[in-house]
């Protein structure tokens, strides 16, 4: 039987990602309004086979995700594609009064997914496949958070 190993990134709170959002089918709910957080991430790395350094992952070279997360997350605003206000969030975009990212979904369980589909498929690609992700957790503030993985 072979062993796996395990690494984790995570970006705290204090990494500045403030993005805001709105839950538009939760009418029953606030979360229905604009509302925002300084999100966190915390990234679970896998392989079966270290490298030449004994690394599962070389952590200097996540510089690309940090910037990811940074572009798609930071003082931005994110809208579900299908939101029917979407016409609004664009003309506040063009007006330059919003960093618009338009979605598929919004909320933490889609951003969890969304972040770690891109984390995925960059520490594939950047090793070969010898590493992959095996969960992503989004942390929306100390009470909530949200994951997404796979099951190998």
């Amino acid at each position: 039987m072979s062993g796996i190993y395990r690494s984790t990134k995570t970006y705290d709170h204090n990494e500045g990602l403030s993005c805001c959002f709105r839950q538009w089918r939760a009418a029953h709910s606030h979360c229905r309004l604009l509302h925002g957080y300084a999100l966190a991430f915390h990234f679970v790395f896998v392989t079966r086979e270290l490298d030449q350094h004994n690394w599962c992952l070389d952590f200097g070279g996540l510089k690309p995700v940090r910037a990811w997360l940074h572009e798609m997350f930071d003082h931005t605003v994110l809208v579900s594609e299908d939101d029917p206000d979407l016409p609004t969030f664009r003309d506040l975009a063009a007006r330059d009064l919003v960093d618009l990212r338009v979605l598929k979904a919004v909320g933490c369980e889609a951003m969890a997914k969304l972040a770690f589909e891109h984390v995925d498929a960059f520490a594939r690609k950047e090793t070969g496949g010898r590493v992959w992700l095996e969960s992503t957790e989004v942390r929306e503030h100390a009470g909530n958070s949200a994951s997404y993985e796979i099951k190998a």
